[in-house]
Formats: structure tokens, C-alpha cells, sequence
């Protein structure tokens, strides 16, 4: 094994990524979940609490099984995503009307306007997240991503 110089760090990580693709897409989403709950978090609400409100207003009341599974958020932490929004009167739970033994989340009018008000700083941090990429390149990463979560150019499985 050669010897190291210790004033000099190893550019052993570009080799990885590319003989390991799953290693660099981990690496990859890590930091731009780093970066989208560093952005949500300015914007006074959480990446996950931004996503329900926008399937809700996308789709209207659903359950939080419902959104739990759409979203990719782990039921537990779907429950307290839920009852942050409802304590902030962001939405609200009622019982399904379609089955009694659920709740139904629905966005309140204040949680439309805090929903509205975070997506127009979006577009920016987008720029800013995926800055080395061209809009091109971005285009052919976001479908790349879409086939491998098996959800095609329709946006559904």
C-alpha cells in the first residue's frame, strides 16, 4: 500500500460514484434533502408539512394513510406532520365521511395562503439546488428518477 501524504485528502469518492450509482443517488438526495429542509425551515414550514398541504390542495381530503403512502413519508411521521399542521390551523381532521373509523386532513383556508406563499420561493431554490445542471440536463434527471420510482412521464405508477 503506498504511503499517504497527510497534507493531501484522497479524490477516492468520484471513483466510487461512478463504479456505484446507488452510493452517488444516496449521496446525491442527501443533500438536497439537506438543502430542501434548510430552505423549508426558513420559510417557516417543514418539507413534509409543504407536501401535504400540497397534495391537499392538489387533490383535495384525503387520509393520512392516503398521504402517507403518495408522499413516501412513514405513517408515524405522517401523524406528526398532521398534528403540526392542524395545531397551526394549517388543516384540520375530520372523520371520513366514506369510513368512520378514519380521518379525513383537509387544508384550511390559512394553510392555501402558507401553501401559496412558499411555493413562489420554489422555482429559486430549485435554480439553486441544481445549479451544475442545465434545464436540459434537469429535464432528463427528473424523468431518469421518475422511471426509477416506477412512476412514468403521467406521474403515476
Amino acid at each position: 500500500m503506498p504511503a499517504s501524504d497527510t497534507t493531501t485528502r484522497p479524490a477516492y469518492f468520484p471513483r466510487l460514484a461512478a463504479d456505484r450509482p446507488d452510493i452517488a443517488l444516496c449521496r446525491a438526495s442527501a443533500a438536497v434533502a439537506r438543502a430542501a429542509e434548510a430552505h423549508a425551515g426558513a420559510q417557516g414550514l417543514g418539507v413534509g408539512q409543504h407536501l401535504v398541504l400540497k397534495m391537499l390542495a392538489a387533490v383535495g381530503p384525503c387520509s393520512q394513510q392516503a398521504l402517507s403512502e403518495e408522499l413516501r413519508i412513514d405513517r408515524s411521521v405522517m401523524v406528526s406532520v398532521c398534528d403540526d399542521l392542524e395545531r397551526d390551523g394549517l388543516a384540520r381532521r375530520e372523520r371520513n365521511p366514506r369510513d368512520r373509523r378514519s380521518y379525513a386532513v383537509t387544508a384550511t383556508a390559512a394553510g392555501l395562503r402558507r401553501l401559496a406563499e412558499a411555493e413562489e420561493s420554489i422555482p429559486a431554490f430549485l435554480d439553486e439546488a441544481f445549479h451544475p445542471l442545465s434545464p436540459q440536463e434537469r429535464g432528463q434527471l427528473t424523468a431518469l428518477l421518475a422511471k426509477l420510482l416506477g412512476t412514468g412521464a403521467g406521474g403515476r405508477p
